[in-house]
């Protein structure tokens, strides 16, 4: 008898490790709570670049992305600039056809403009700037070439680039008499992927910031200054820089009141920490929606560090 039960308790063992891995970890916990109080749809994915954890929800899900997937036209303009077939340091005229509508300085500026495309890209990332953005997408070959570059990359399950700005607001404008209306925008902002910039994943968004951080995107000089420039974000402060005093590196996307992505890098104490927190449809008030993302982040921070 005891060697049937020892024997019964040896073939249970495997089931038994199968049932202990199958329970989520406290930090899938951490996430599927957060994207459960979002009001809206959220998808969120993580990755601890020093301890390797990671989790997900909703992360192979497509959202709109609004201005996150400007995030491969930069790094895609900076591998050009490595192999030398674009040069940062050049001037880029901005022409007054080249102006563009939205987020962004250079709209307020004088046709004739001349700056650096380096700080065109800056520009795009920092300001979210759709002027520099639609000049980028140019610069680097188009809506095309972009697309084509994603998937030899390896990106293309994850990111894809719908448009320019430019006829992402012709679409809008195109509307007539129903574009006055906030639901009708709303709707066509939430559901209809003709009228969005963008297509993205939380994971595929992820990997592609956290190639950026370990410098295997590109030469780690341009993988620094990219770096460099999400650190200098000048938008999303409601979002995951808001309740927590480490640094972050990231990349907005807004839409209001329905859309707002913030995706980037933490630099907590125990290590970088790649986060991607996608917010789309939301109802309600939206700063409180951007709260939400903050006070994820800090309790994202208050695990991993703890």
């Amino acid at each position: 008898m005891k060697r049937l039960l020892l024997a019964l308790a040896f073939c249970l063992l495997p089931f038994a490790f199968c049932l202990l891995q199958a329970q989520p970890s406290a930090l899938h916990n951490l996430l599927t709570r957060s994207a459960a109080e979002f009001p809206g749809k959220a998808g969120i994915w993580v990755k601890h670049l020093t301890t390797g954890e990671t989790a997900g929800v909703r992360d192979g899900e497509i959202f709109n992305s609004a201005s996150v997937i400007k995030i491969p036209v930069l790094v895609l303009a900076f591998q050009m600039a490595d192999k030398g077939t674009i040069n940062l340091d050049e001037r880029i005229t901005i022409r007054k056809e080249d102006i563009r509508g939205g987020s962004g300085i250079f709209r307020y500026h004088d046709a004739g403009l001349q700056p650096t495309f380096r700080d065109v890209l800056l520009q795009m990332v920092i300001t979210s700037d759709n002027t520099a953005t639609d000049l980028a997408i140019a610069k680097v070959g188009g809506v095309a070439r972009v697309n084509a570059w994603l998937k030899e990359q390896g990106y293309a399950d994850g990111q894809r680039l719908v448009q320019t700005t430019g006829e992402l607001f012709a679409k809008y404008a195109a509307l007539g008499p129903s574009a006055a209306s906030p639901n009708e925008r709303n709707a066509k902002t939430n559901s209809d992927r003709a009228y969005w910039l963008g297509e993205i994943t939380p994971r595929g968004v992820g990997l592609m910031i956290e190639a950026i951080e370990k410098k295997t995107i590109a030469s780690t000089a341009a993988c620094n200054d990219m770096l460099r420039m999400m650190r200098a974000q000048q938008a999303g402060s409601r979002r995951l820089p808001h309740f927590i005093t480490v640094p972050v590196a990231h990349k907005t996307g807004d839409f209001p009141p329905v859309l707002a992505n913030d995706v980037g890098i933490i630099y907590s104490r125990s290590g970088p920490m790649v986060v991607s927190f996608l917010g789309n449809a939301i109802t309600g008030n939206y700063g409180e929606a951007e709260d939400r993302i903050g006070r994820f982040a800090q309790q994202l921070v208050e695990y991993i560090d703890k």
